[in-house]
């Protein structure tokens, strides 16, 4: 696996399907660097870091949160600095945090058979929550490099949260632009809702979760099909 670089201020570590992980993004600034998602798992995220230290970059002072579904999440506890999340994330998070310590993991790995993929070796699951909590839109000065961060009605969650890098032209979208994982459905309205809040944004380039980058016209594609 190789860190690839988007744009001026931008890096990610490509998605991985066997173990359901995501695209991980780094935008560093000229005075500090941040994440976008926290990875699946522990190993998830020392492999990301190992990548950005490859490339003498340095470590995020922040990460965050795109939604709060366990492969963006649930390396958050070895993330370097703050975690950042919108309350509904930051509330999902506690109820699974309390779920599995008072169930056992096993409730977690049968959501999925990646997430048993992802924890073969027997590593501990833990689930912690966000350090800071936003709500509805934020501004990040890195230096030179102005980030956006803000919460959005879309089909594949209600906790969604979304990225954007104004000089560099670039949404990240996490998975907001997919069904709804557990219902398995896409609801038509959060669609146009999305649809909209992209457009109004307008980037160049979007990554989603789980694809390579893209232009803009391709992911409102993406999301408008059944």
């Amino acid at each position: 696996m190789e860190l690839k670089r988007l744009t001026e201020h931008i890096w990610y570590m490509p998605y991985e399907t066997e173990r359901d992980r995501p695209n991980l993004g780094y935008v560093k600034g000229d005075n500090w660097s941040l994440a976008i998602d926290a990875g699946h798992s522990e190993a998830h995220t020392k492999e990301f870091y190992a990548l950005l230290e490859k490339e003498n970059l340095p470590l995020p002072a922040l990460t965050v949160l795109t939604h709060w579904h366990w492969d963006h999440t649930f390396g958050m506890h070895a993330v370097n600095g703050l975690c950042m999340a919108n309350a509904k994330t930051n509330e999902y998070l506690l109820e699974w945090k309390e779920k599995i310590e008072k169930n056992g993991a096993e409730v977690f790995f049968a959501i999925h058979e990646s997430i048993g993929r992802e924890y073969s070796g027997g590593a501990e699951v833990i689930v912690k929550q966000a350090d800071i909590i936003f709500s509805g839109e934020s501004t990040l000065d890195l230096g030179g490099c102005s980030v956006k961060i803000l919460q959005t009605e879309a089909p594949h969650t209600d906790d969604s949260t979304l990225v954007y890098i104004e000089k560099d032209k670039t949404l990240f979208l996490g998975d907001s632009t997919c069904d709804d994982f557990f219902a398995g459905i896409k609801r038509a309205d959060l669609c146009e809702k999305l649809s909209d809040t992209i457009k109004k944004i307008n980037p160049e380039i979007c990554v989603e979760g789980h694809w390579t980058p893209v232009d803009m016209q391709d992911t409102l594609n993406d999301l408008m099909s059944e």
